[in-house]
């Protein structure tokens, strides 16, 4: 890794990336189109009016217009029943035209989320949380569904660092099922020796400065400071907090990441942007995965190979 030391590392442009993703996307669903005339279906479903919910939902779908999909909105109000949330995922589940299902989260509280997200048929799944989606990743089996936010994190490391990543170290903070974790899995593919950290590591800083590659994931505002950070590392950040922004005027907010970004950005080789960095990945393996889902949904799995790969083939 080079040393760094006061020089600005490269900002990793998380937006430029995803454009490129998308074009992968578009140019397998001209394919879809062109010999199966199979158009890819995308499903999203909202339950309840949680502001920041709306948002992320409106992102996808108008992603997956400009993607040229079929696209779906199923917005549900608070007070509906599991068993009606239950009932809307089997019905799409058993409907040919959608081939990607997503349930965006949190539900409201009477609603079981695990109960809803095992009900999505695995083969749709295309936020990767089934288990037996997870079970193929961790296990290496072929057919994973891989969750979007891990998957565009290790795009983005190695658009910094090169296809191969073997023998790096890397350092993930935060053990959820959504990110850290899978990005660990995702790591060892890579062939990277990893080491999954969270709140009880012991003296936590020493750990992250060991880092190659830190992926902080950890949901906490700019916990991870410059200190932290091995010089030239690699700084993966997926946190999106809003936190109090006086300078902007009164109750106004600004979004900062899990880094402390002004302070790791002299010791880092090359760091993440929030927001701009993991963000615009996310929505970009979103489509990728439908667009993955309808090509095996249609028996030509070829036509959508390679589209949003973590890992060079062999």
């Amino acid at each position: 890794m080079a040393e760094g030391g006061g020089e600005q590392a490269r900002i990793i442009d998380g937006k430029a990336v995803a454009a490129g993703i998308i074009e992968q996307v578009k140019e397998a669903r001209d394919r879809l189109m062109s010999a199966l005339a199979v158009k890819p279906g995308l499903a999203v479903v909202l339950v309840g009016e949680n502001p920041a919910s709306q948002v992320y939902v409106r992102n996808k779908s108008a992603k997956a217009h400009e993607c040229g999909f079929h696209s779906e909105q199923h917005t549900l109000p608070a007070s509906t029943s599991e068993a009606d949330v239950l009932a809307l995922v089997s019905s799409l589940n058993r409907d040919p035209a959608i081939h990607g299902i997503l349930v965006q989260l949190p539900l409201p509280d009477h609603v079981d989320e695990q109960k809803v997200l095992l009900a999505i048929a695995p083969e749709k799944d295309v936020d990767g949380f089934h288990p037996v989606n997870v079970g193929r990743l961790s296990t290496g089996a072929p057919g994973a569904l891989v969750p979007c936010t891990p998957a565009g994190s290790v795009i983005l490391a190695k658009s910094a660092l090169g296809s191969d990543l073997s023998g790096l170290e890397a350092v993930v903070v935060g053990r959820s099922n959504i990110v850290g974790k899978p990005v660990a899995q995702l790591l060892l593919r890579e062939n990277c020796t990893v080491t999954i950290a969270h709140s009880r590591t012991r003296d936590l800083p020493s750990v992250c400065r060991r880092a190659d590659i830190l992926v902080a994931a950890v949901g906490r505002p700019q916990m991870i400071r410059g200190g932290w950070v091995k010089p030239g590392a690699c700084v993966i950040d997926v946190g999106i907090n809003r936190v109090a922004a006086p300078d902007l005027g009164e109750g106004r907010t600004r979004l900062v990441g899990d880094v402390a970004f002004d302070e790791a950005s002299t010791v880092a080789g090359a760091i993440t942007p929030v927001p701009g960095g993991v963000g615009p990945m996310t929505i970009a393996m979103l489509m990728a995965n439908t667009v993955t889902a309808a090509a095996r949904a249609a028996g030509r799995p070829d036509l959508a190979a390679g589209v949003g790969a973590t890992r060079t083939a062999a």
